[in-house]
């Protein structure tokens, strides 16, 4: 089942080229939490168990005609793992991966949804892509095994973990508001049974930079659950971006960026340096 939030918060799911409005049926009222319908919804499965879905009668909008939006516009937590695949490490001169270094946390107001732009906030520091598979926690974790991980997912989706390459932590340099663009929508774990297996590809501007395939993962999905929940527990609604692979670069103004997962949908977003500023220029800065 594919789950995606539309049209100023409306919950669907998308049946063919339809989405079929289940907001109500989901969720018990019009309308849910600054969190989303979906977020709702997950925390519901999460303490009662599978809900009953009837499509008879729900009103229907063509894919095509809905606006999209993120299907988790405030998620609790956004983790991230760095350096999670051998040939980025390589390709960025790392000594260390995700296994030294431990995962990271964005802020969850960097989250945008399908077709909405990156917002590049600086004019001389280079800005990157990072295309990666995102997984959505559907039961709270904490210190589970490897062997159990994947009982605790949700469901799956796309994710772009945007870079300023400066000098700051990794948190500081991957929040900026609209530096987590989440979507189109969250396949449920049922549909992908083995998220070790999932091909990934990242174009910028028509031309693609990334190409992988989850396989290569240093930690597999499973493990990363099994680390992250050692460290802080994972509640529902939680995203892991589980890492990127090489081919990362910079983005201009008036790109486009398309991460595609098989299995999972297509992510298209837009880049927009009209308000970029010099670097000196930022807030807080002081001459040393």
């Amino acid at each position: 089942m594919r789950l995606a939030l539309f049209n100023k918060g409306r919950l669907g799911i998308v049946d063919g080229d339809d989405l079929v409005d289940v907001t109500e049926q989901l969720t018990g009222t019009s309308a849910p939490s600054a969190a989303g319908a979906l977020h709702q919804h997950i925390e519901t499965v999460a303490r009662d168990g599978a809900v009953q879905i009837d499509l008879t009668g729900c009103a229907r909008v063509p894919l095509d005609e809905a606006a999209l939006e993120a299907p988790l516009p405030r998620p609790g937590k956004v983790v991230g793992a760095p350096v999670n695949y051998l040939d980025h490490k390589a390709e960025m001169a790392y000594t260390t991966s995700v296994a030294d270094l431990g995962v990271f946390l964005k802020a969850n107001s960097s989250v945008i949804g399908p077709g909405q732009d990156i917002v590049l906030p600086y004019t001389d520091k280079r800005t990157d892509q990072e295309g990666e598979l995102g997984v959505v926690i559907g039961r709270t974790a904490s210190n589970v095994d490897a062997t159990d991980a994947l009982d605790h997912v949700f469901g799956y989706t796309c994710v772009l973990d945007i870079t300023v390459r400066s000098g700051e932590d990794r948190s500081t340099r991957k929040s900026f508001d609209t530096f987590t663009p989440i979507g189109p929508w969250i396949v449920t774990a049922d549909e992908i049974p083995d998220p070790g297996s999932l091909d990934l590809r990242c174009d910028v501007g028509g031309a693609t930079r990334q190409r992988t395939n989850t396989a290569d993962l240093i930690f597999g999905v499973a493990e990363l659950i099994a680390y992250t929940s050692s460290v802080m527990t994972l509640h529902p609604g939680d995203v892991i971006a589980t890492g990127t692979p090489a081919g990362v670069g910079p983005l201009s103004h008036g790109d486009r960026v398309v991460l595609e997962i098989d299995r999972v949908g297509r992510l298209e977003v837009g880049v927009d340096g009209s308000r970029a500023t010099p670097y000196e220029q930022r807030p807080g800065r002081r001459d040393r």
